[in-house]
């Protein structure tokens, strides 16, 4: 018999918490690890046989620009690390892993992202792209999946859990840090501290507020010619309260955002498609 499924919700806030305290649970069934290699943090990913979070691991980095590994050593090195380190507290050895990918990249940017996983010790199993592993934690094989990461948004369609359209542009977190930035008078790490910060919650929506309405315009123009009931939106950078009104607004469609956004995608990476027995 298959194992009970975890409610989708469920799942993404256990794994967020996992990840924060290095906490693991007990698998049941074959483990399986994603790699996220994102734009502000890389996020390693396991998930059991019935698509659970077993443990996860993240590091800040810097590592990736526009979907482009720029720093090959430090991927290798970060990822080796994380996966050493899920090792370790599991007391498994992976020797395969899914690793995700941004939209719209290049075959061969897709095979240095591969080649990330390689030289890691991991044999790649499932390239994923980062809109499909988001539905697959969301539970969802239908609507319209918004990525809004520290570099860039990303805008998918998906029908059947395939993607229709896929596009990605150039505005993101970075970009509300530079907004703060000048707007504060402080410098750009300073902005990124702010960002963060809940007692500055306040202080930040407003300035950030036409960014946000820049992302929603991308979105805007990839749905047109699309019928979409439903937009989910995922993605540390939309973590801010205003982010699913701003959107809704915009594209005049019900707007989801999940609890831990930034969790979403990493957690779907490993996820397989379950059975009936």
């Amino acid at each position: 018999m298959a194992p009970a499924l975890m409610a989708p919700e469920a799942a993404i806030r256990r794994f967020a918490e996992l990840v924060r305290t290095g906490e693991v649970e007990e698998p049941r069934g074959d483990l399986r690890l994603g790699i996220d290699l994102g734009t502000a943090n890389i996020v390693v990913s396991v998930v059991d046989g019935g698509n659970r979070p077993v443990a996860g691991a993240w590091v800040h980095s810097t590592v990736v620009r526009d979907g482009v590994v720029v720093d090959w050593a430090g991927a290798t090195t970060a990822v080796r690390r994380l996966k050493e380190d899920v090792e370790r507290r599991l007391g498994h050895r992976f020797t395969t892993a899914s690793v995700s990918i941004p939209p719209g990249i290049s075959e061969g940017d897709i095979k240095v992202f591969r080649n990330v996983a390689t030289a890691a010790g991991l044999e790649t199993d499932e390239v994923v792209d980062e809109p499909v592993a988001a539905a697959r934690a969301l539970g969802i094989a239908d609507g319209c999946v918004i990525d809004v990461g520290h570099g860039t948004t990303g805008v998918s369609i998906l029908a059947g859990g395939r993607v229709l359209k896929s596009i990605d542009e150039a505005t993101g977190g970075h970009h509300m840090n530079l907004v703060l930035a000048g707007a504060y008078k402080i410098d750009y790490d300073a902005a990124e501290v702010m960002k963060k910060d809940p007692a500055r919650r306040d202080d930040v929506i407003g300035v950030i507020r036409p960014t946000l309405e820049k992302m929603a315009s991308i979105a805007q123009a990839a749905l047109v010619g699309y019928d979409v009931p439903m937009v989910y939106l995922v993605g540390g950078s939309s973590s801010f309260p205003n982010a699913p009104d701003v959107f809704a607004s915009r594209l005049g469609r019900p707007v989801v955002r999940p609890i831990e956004p930034l969790f979403v995608t990493p957690l779907g990476i490993p996820m397989k498609e379950l059975g009936d027995d």
